[in-house]
């Protein structure tokens, strides 16, 4: 039997066992470093799959490399 078919009775079982074995205190600091570790994981495959490492700006800001050199500054 795949893991892939795991169901909501099979995820249930799991959660009672995760909740007896480390009680409620522990469950949120286990669910975030799951998910940090799964973020990490998939924007370290994204760069491998995409040939480009992540430069961590998601929210359409520019590059320094792409950034075009400021009029302000006068060069001496």
């Amino acid at each position: 039997m795949p893991f892939g078919n795991i169901g909501i009775g099979g995820l249930l079982l799991i959660l009672l066992i995760a909740l007896i074995v480390f009680g409620p205190s522990k469950l949120p600091e286990l669910g975030r470093a799951f998910g940090r570790t799964l973020s990490e994981f998939k924007s370290a495959t994204r760069g491998l799959v995409g040939g480009e490492p992540e430069t961590g700006n998601q929210d359409g800001e520019e590059d320094a490399k792409d950034a075009k050199p400021s009029a302000a500054a006068p060069k001496s």
